[in-house]
């Protein structure tokens, strides 16, 4: 296990995690990895964009409708031909390609910010 080096409560201050609600997933088949492009809402945010490496325990279909959390003030980044917005945020399993998705457990207002 690797323990990351120890951060200021400042750090911590200017990473911007929101809830949103996926409202569409497609294959990203220009991606190394197994991946999907996903469309988030994040309410008065608006929508972004982002990759995720997510298709070993999620279909698409069953992505529809899911509340997940993302950090939403990284840069863009460019994936092949895509521009990821955001950084959804999961759990690795025992292998890294096996990640579970970080989720309110009631439903919350898009855009909600993690506290």
């Amino acid at each position: 296990m690797i323990i990351k080096p120890e951060i200021s409560w400042q750090d911590f201050e200017k990473i911007d995690i929101r809830c949103g609600t996926i409202i569409s997933a497609q294959p990203f088949e220009k991606a190394k990895n197994p991946s999907y492009q996903l469309e988030i809402d994040f309410g008065e945010l608006g929508i972004k964009k982002s990759s995720a490496q997510i298709t070993a325990f999620y279909q698409m279909e069953d992505l529809i409708g899911l509340q997940i959390l993302a950090v939403v003030n990284f840069p863009k980044k460019q994936i092949a031909n895509f521009f990821s917005e955001c950084l959804v945020l999961g759990i690795y399993g025992e292998n890294p390609n096996e990640v579970t998705l970080v989720s309110p457990t009631k439903p919350i207002f898009n855009g909600s910010q993690l506290g």
